[in-house]
């Protein structure tokens, strides 16, 4: 479970370039829930996925993972509890690691370090059968250097070292918009197949509606660092991206009218 408390963050507070990047955010997920985040740029998407990684700290407001309060504590912490997957496909791996050795430093995040040998034979295997899930060959080139990978691959890999640990929370930030279309698909099946596998409850930015519609049971938009509309699983299934840009429209529109009033 993840809470978000009245988060507020500001950017150089007190300057001319004070910038209002979350404004009183409140946001549950339960167990399993998978939330798809929309907006424009500048709405707050990716500077709420970092307060919730703990690469930001919020100004005021509480962050709880499973009840536990977390707000004020650093990402290297949180990441035992987090697994998270960038937009770049150079991000989340090693590239002068071979894939054993990124599965392994991957495996080892929520463990207890030792002396022992870090890839034994039992767990070799297990890297194997997750590596053939993914389809893509992979498991017989344990000895490649990640960074030899084409960027579909990388971000394959990237996915499942953040989620075969099976993270309490699963952050996707885009993870899919430097992709070309087919390994795009790949990625986006890939995540749906993972997430409703191991149940894990997950928040994913992304810029693709048709995607955020497709994907999860819940979806949110926000603006202005706002959330300014909230759709549940029921709502979801009767959405286009036509209807969601209408309602859009419609939000920003009272919203405008209303901030006119006050001036006024």
């Amino acid at each position: 479970m993840l809470q978000l408390n009245n988060i507020h963050k500001v950017f150089n507070e007190d300057t001319p370039d004070e910038k209002i990047a979350l404004d009183d955010i409140n946001l549950t997920l339960e167990p399993g829930d998978f939330v798809t985040v929309i907006g424009s740029n500048g709405a707050g998407k990716s500077t709420l996925m970092n307060i919730v990684s703990g690469v930001l700290l919020p100004d005021t407001g509480l962050v709880k993972i499973n009840n536990k309060d977390v707000s004020m504590v650093p990402e290297y912490k949180r990441s035992k509890m987090i697994g998270r997957v960038f937009q770049d496909p150079m991000a989340g791996t090693a590239p002068t690691m071979t894939i054993e050795e990124n599965l392994a430093m991957a495996y080892s995040r929520n463990r207890t370090r030792t002396l022992k040998k870090g890839v034994t034979k039992r767990r070799r295997q297990h890297f194997k059968e997750v590596l053939e899930s993914l389809h893509l060959g992979l498991e017989n080139r344990f000895n490649a250097k990640v960074g030899l990978l084409s960027g579909g691959e990388r971000q394959a890999l990237s996915l499942l070292m953040a989620t075969f640990t099976e993270p309490e929370i699963l952050l996707l930030d885009e993870h899919t918009a430097a992709l070309d279309p087919s390994r795009a698909e790949l990625i986006t099946n890939l995540t749906k197949e993972i997430v409703e596998e191991y149940q894990l409850t997950t928040m994913m930015v992304t810029h693709n509606m048709q995607q955020a519609l497709d994907l999860g049971n819940r979806l949110i938009m926000m603006d202005k660092g706002q959330i300014i509309l909230e759709v549940n699983e029921e709502e979801k299934k009767g959405l286009t991206v036509k209807k969601l840009l209408a309602e859009f429209q419609r939000i920003r529109g009272e919203q405008m009218a209303s901030d006119r009033a006050l001036l006024s």
